[in-house]
This record gives C-alpha cells, sequence and structure tokens, in this order.
C-alpha cells in the first residue's frame, strides 16, 4: 500500500494467495490414520514436550489420546466435542497418579453424618434438582411461635415433610443420590440425612449445575426437579459408586457403567495447586492436538518447513499471474517465510540466517535453530 497499490487490489491477490497456500499445505501434507495410534501418541507427545510437564508426556499423551478415540467414533467423526470430556483436578500425589476414568469421579465425598453408606453396589442413582429441606416462602417474613404447642407443630410437619420426600425416593428403587448445590436454601438437612441413612441410600451433594448435563449423558439418567417426578425409569442403573480415599482426600468414584455415554473423566493429579494447573492446561492442549487430527486428518512437517514450502510455490505461482497483483502475492510469499522463521526462533527478521539447502527442494525440510541447520521435519 506504500507503493501506492489500491487496498482493494491487494485484498483480492491475498486472497487468491491463500487459497493456493491452502492446495500447497494439503498436497505436502501426510495423511494419518486415526487407528495408528503409535502416529496420535507422537503427536501428543510433541505437544507436551514444551510444557513443565514434558517429562510427564509418556503418561499424560496416552491419556489424551485414548480420551478422544472414547468420545468419538474414528470411522465416521469429524469434530471432538471437549465437553464430553471432563477433567476433574485434585491436589495430592504426583502427575504420575493421573488417570483415565470410565466412569465419574466427584471431588467431594459422601454425606456420612447420619452414619450414611459409603459403598453401594449395583447402584440406581437419581439425579436430582430439587432440595430435601424444609421450603422457605419467596417472601423475607418472620414467624413468631410464641409456646411450645406451636413449635411442636412446626417440628411435626418439617418431619412429615422430609419423610414424605424420602418415602418417595425409597419407592423409586434409587439407592445414591446425586443432589444439586442450592443457593436459596439447604440441599438437606441433618433430619433428610438421618432418614436416607436408614433406608441405606448414598447421598452426594453440591453437585455443580454445569455438570448435570454431562452426568446426565454418562449416567443415562434424568434429572428431576419435583419429588412427584422421580420415577424409576429416570434413574441412572450403575455398577459401583464407592466413596475412596486418595492421598488422604475423599472423592466418590462411579465405575462399573452399564450403559456407559461416549463420555470419559480424566482425575488429574499433582502435588500443588501450580503444578495442578499446569498439568490441566498441557492436558487440554493434547486434546486440542488430537481434536485437529480428527478434523483434518493430515501431519504437517515442523521447523517452518511448511512454511518454506508455501513461499517457494507461492513465488512460482507470482509468476503465473499477471498484472500488479502479482507483485502482492510475492510479497504474501516472502512474509510467510521469514515472520514463521522468526516466530520459531524468537529472534527478530534482521537475526535469521537461512542455511544452506533450506527450502531447496526437500519437502519436509525445517530449520533447527539451535543446531543452525537443516532437518527432516515429517516425524514428530
Amino acid at each position: 500500500m506504500a507503493t501506492g497499490i489500491h487496498p482493494q487490489v491487494v485484498a483480492n491477490a491475498f486472497s487468491l494467495a491463500v487459497n493456493k497456500a491452502e492446495s500447497i499445505l494439503t498436497d505436502m501434507a501426510i495423511p494419518i490414520d486415526l487407528d495408528d495410534r503409535e502416529s496420535l501418541l507422537k503427536n501428543a507427545v510433541t505437544s507436551l514436550n514444551s510444557k513443565v510437564v514434558s517429562q510427564n508426556s509418556h503418561l499424560l499423551a496416552p491419556i489424551a489420546v485414548d480420551a478422544v478415540l472414547k468420545v468419538i467414533d474414528p470411522a465416521t467423526a469429524t469434530n471432538v466435542d471437549l465437553r464430553d470430556i471432563r477433567i476433574v483436578k485434585k491436589v495430592g500425589g504426583t502427575i504420575d497418579d493421573t488417570e483415565l476414568i470410565e466412569g465419574l469421579v466427584f471431588t467431594q465425598k459422601a454425606s456420612r453424618k447420619a452414619g450414611g453408606p459409603s459403598r453401594i453396589v449395583d447402584a440406581k442413582i437419581a439425579l436430582l434438582q430439587f432440595c430435601i429441606s424444609p421450603p422457605k416462602t419467596d417472601l423475607e417474613h418472620q414467624v413468631v411461635v410464641h409456646d411450645y404447642t406451636a413449635m411442636d407443630r412446626i417440628l411435626r410437619e418439617e418431619k412429615k415433610y422430609i419423610a414424605s420426600i424420602c418415602k418417595k425416593i425409597r419407592a423409586c428403587g434409587a439407592n445414591v443420590l446425586l443432589i444439586q448445590k442450592s443457593i436459596l436454601r439447604d440441599a438437606v438437612t441433618d433430619l433428610s440425612l438421618h432418614y436416607l441413612a436408614k433406608m441405606k441410600i448414598m447421598v452426594v451433594t453440591d453437585i455443580e449445575r454445569d455438570e448435570i448435563d454431562f452426568i446426565s449423558k454418562t449416567l443415562g439418567c434424568t434429572p428431576v426437579t419435583h419429588p412427584d417426578s422421580l420415577t424409576a425409569d429416570k434413574l441412572g442403573t450403575e455398577g459401583l459408586v464407592e466413596d475412596i480415599s486418595v492421598s488422604g482426600h475423599k472423592l466418590v468414584k462411579v465405575t462399573g457403567v452399564k450403559n456407559l455415554g461416549q463420555t470419559v473423566t480424566v482425575l488429574c493429579r499433582a502435588s500443588n495447586e501450580l503444578t495442578l494447573g499446569e498439568a490441566d492446561r498441557s492436558l487440554h492442549d493434547a486434546l486440542c492436538v488430537i481434536r485437529s487430527l480428527v478434523k483434518k486428518r493430515y501431519m504437517i512437517a515442523g521447523g517452518a518447513a511448511a512454511e518454506a514450502e508455501v513461499s517457494q510455490k507461492l513465488a512460482q505461482y507470482a509468476k503465473t499471474i499477471s498484472g500488479i497483483e502479482s507483485e502482492c502475492i510475492n510479497a504474501y510469499a516472502e512474509v510467510r517465510a521469514s515472520s514463521r522463521l522468526a516466530d520459531y526462533a524468537h529472534r527478530t527478521l534482521t537475526k535469521i540466517v537461512f542455511c544452506p539447502g533450506f527450502g531447496g527442494g526437500a519437502l519436509h525440510a525445517g530449520a533447527k535453530c539451535r543446531s543452525q541447520c537443516t532437518s527432516n521435519c515429517d516425524r514428530t
């Protein structure tokens, strides 16, 4: 534009260059099959090698690959919904304790104030979005009790109300309750926990609202918003629900799911919050890499090999274009290689030195900035 070329001409030329660049990249890309687990692992490891947790890449890479493959059909999938892969973070232990779980893990422990069960075999899980506690009015007000008779009547009504809810839960056959957290009142009370414990029903409270869809999809159960709507067909029939201790922390683990949906859970562990956060982000990056391979099943060589090839082919393509657009495409080609090399080396453009043979016909030849030479970069 500084030379007086109209912006519209530049935009049209760059559009031609982008389309041609996509064609060049497709031609030089290496096809990959999702059944080739070894190639997927190499890509995942490559994404983890630049992270703080690179020394644990041998563990995190297989977890990322297996997690993606379990939530898709490799033969037909064109995308991966990462919301189907739930990463649960828990401080304690080391990154080596991170594991892939075909089921669910809750960081909160089962409620055992009233001596309820901590292990249920052949569990029938109800996902509740209502509270098992006395109701409150929508308006703020005060109830003044003048005598013990009125107080006894209030307590009897409260017990009767909670007992009726617990009986409906028992009648539907549920023996494990997952109760959504409530901000208006207590999700459960000591009295309701007492009744449920006598019925041998395990209770897990404080389920977040954004976890409901994932839990429902995983367990095949239907969220219930009212006690009268609770029926046996809305329960999730699972294998084992148990309250386990991991490095001094309590977790609730659901395994042996009979009709497991296409979801998985990754229990991410680390010794402190900083390392745990880094492991979580690194694992997410690895998942994104595998998702990219599902979307487009190709690999591109690194070390600026792709940029060098695109630059070279675009320069040749520019010679076939007449008019001022040829100059614009040629300028685009020069910038693609030099700017990417600068980013790759973390240096300014003036410090980049092109090694002999770089871009000289070897399709997957890329730059090694540390050794200042070129190398075949078609392997991850």
